[in-house]
């Protein structure tokens, strides 16, 4: 388990990125984290691995303050995926890329090399093995840069807007990945504008602005509640406004409704089917 317990942090000690943010993360969920730019979000996720430690506050992992323990070792429990894969990517293929990774956490070379393989064939990046990252798409680079912290199967996984230059089969190749992994019992968060991915794959969202947490709950009760979505600046879910619409011609239809299946239950309802 992780707590987040009043934590704030600026920048340089003028930019105030968390203003108090206190939020429990239990084994095995899975979490979305949104809001506008500048809410927070990624600061959040840089202090569940250490990359950004409290001005004041304490992060706890399993009970113990992560300021005892090294980003080294906080990276072998928690895996962090950033937005922008150039400041993860840095050797010349991505196979070496991501052996980098499994070599120094000691694992033997036959393993490594086996890891290293299923990793690839599962973000379909197999016959770029011994591609550059920099020469690949930035679609394909966030994939690589997945694959360097997936290999490893840190128990939580933390990803800062990994649906970015993906299209829809990798979007959909993604959360089957990411529900595999939940279901086998790791934590997954993900940082994310992506408003209609959280909805398919996510039952718990955490709304942010200003550094602080707006809302934190359901994610179809916090994605269909429409003064979270414009204090945190977020694009209402399609389905919530086809429930609107219908609602004023419906009154019995629901307005806060962000799933398909509760939408058509609403409206045969009103029109009197079973």
């Amino acid at each position: 388990m992780i707590l987040l317990e009043d934590v704030h942090f600026a920048y340089d000690g003028l930019y105030t990125a968390l203003q108090g943010v206190s939020l429990q993360i239990d084994d095995g969920e899975r979490i979305a984290v949104m809001g506008s730019n500048g809410a927070g979000k990624t600061t959040l996720v840089k202090h569940l691995n250490g990359l950004l430690r409290p001005d004041r506050g304490r992060v706890i992992l399993d009970g113990v303050d992560t300021k005892h323990y090294s980003v080294a070792e906080l990276s072998r429990e928690i895996g962090l995926v950033m937005q922008n894969p150039d400041h993860q990517l840095f050797l010349e293929t991505v196979e070496r890329e991501i052996l980098f990774s499994l070599d120094n956490l000691g694992y033997s070379k036959e393993e490594s090399k086996e890891r290293c393989m299923r990793t690839l064939n599962d973000l379909g990046l197999e016959g770029l093995a011994e591609r550059s990252p920099f020469t690949l798409s930035g679609g394909e680079r966030k994939r690589v840069a997945l694959a360097s912290v997936l290999a490893t199967e840190p128990r939580v996984l933390s990803l800062d807007e990994p649906t970015i230059g993906q299209d829809a089969r990798q979007k959909d190749k993604l959360a089957s990945m990411l529900s595999e992994l939940n279901e086998k019992g790791k934590t997954v968060l993900v940082v994310t504008h992506d408003i209609e991915f959280v909805i398919e794959n996510f039952p718990r969202t955490v709304a942010m602005a200003d550094g602080r947490i707006v809302a934190d709950g359901p994610t179809n009760s916090v994605l269909s509640n429409t003064e979270v979505i414009e204090k945190c600046s977020l694009t209402r879910p399609q389905l919530t406004d086809a429930a609107m619409c219908l609602h004023a011609i419906f009154s019995d239809v629901p307005q806060r409704i962000t799933l398909l299946d509760d939408l058509e239950e609403a409206v045969v309802n009103v029109l009197g089917g079973t």
